[in-house]
């Protein structure tokens, strides 16, 4: 997977979506990282590329909704999006069937992820540590699965595969006045063409693009793994340039 975007600038602003749910884009590969709040809890999506990331993090969340972090949800098992896990001791961790498998102690999984992100500039004792004490997740979504953070409901849903073998999205339903949230992770890029690394399925991805924009409908907000918020219309003409790529 070559991640050709970079965000140059430090301490980008948190981005609000809705009531208690704000996304950020992260420096470095221009990853996206989502929270969402309730009065019970705090759903965070993907964590970041280092330990120094993950942590940095929680503190801004911990500030933002003077709440800890209690839930985690992976979209995918890449460097960019995990490797900040262990920085939220405690919490329940979530992912795609097949993610707790790639990433337990011991598997290839891990390996590739330190392989990936010494291969794009992470600096190799900040990867290592990461990796040695990666947490995997606990808590495995084979269709769909409800978390009640406290007037605040997020679905947790696995629609790959597609950008790898295990995609999770993240669905915050709208309430009154508002609309949806679909966090897509990397299934929908902004800032540059999706990226088809060795864990792709291709043949597979707009049929998973299908099933996000079902879950979310024509009026959500799509969040994607990188890059700026769109909407369904681009998720849609994404889907189709897939379909034309890859058959």
């Amino acid at each position: 997977m070559e991640k050709t975007h970079t965000v140059e600038s430090e301490g980008a602003a948190w981005e609000p979506l809705g009531p208690a749910v704000i996304r950020r884009r992260l420096p470095g590969w221009d990853a996206t990282v989502g929270a969402v709040a309730g009065a019970d809890g705090v759903l965070l999506i993907d964590t970041g590329s280092s330990l120094h990331e993950g942590a940095a993090l929680r503190r801004e969340v911990t500030a933002l909704f003077g709440a800890r972090v209690t839930h985690v949800a992976l979209t995918h098992p890449h460097f960019d999006h995990v490797l900040g896990t262990a920085a939220f001791a405690g919490v329940r961790v979530y992912g795609a069937v097949g993610t707790d498998a790639l990433l337990a102690p011991g598997a290839r999984g891990r390996e590739a992820l330190l392989s990936d992100a010494l291969a794009h500039g992470l600096d190799a004792e900040a990867a290592a540590e990461a990796v040695d004490v990666l947490v995997a997740p606990e808590h495995t979504v084979t269709d769909r699965l409800t978390i009640d953070l406290g007037g605040r409901t997020a679905h947790l849903v696995d629609v790959g595969p597609g950008h790898t073998a295990h995609d999770l999205a993240v669905l915050v339903p709208h309430g009154a006045g508002e609309r949806s949230v679909v966090f897509c992770g990397d299934l929908v890029e902004e800032s540059a063409e999706p990226q088809a690394g060795a864990d792709a399925q291709p043949a597979r991805w707009p049929e998973a693009l299908d099933r996000l924009l079902r879950l979310g409908g024509p009026g959500a907000v799509y969040v994607p793994g990188h890059g700026a918020v769109v909407d369904a219309g681009f998720v849609a003409a994404q889907r189709d340039a897939l379909a034309r790529r890859f058959g």
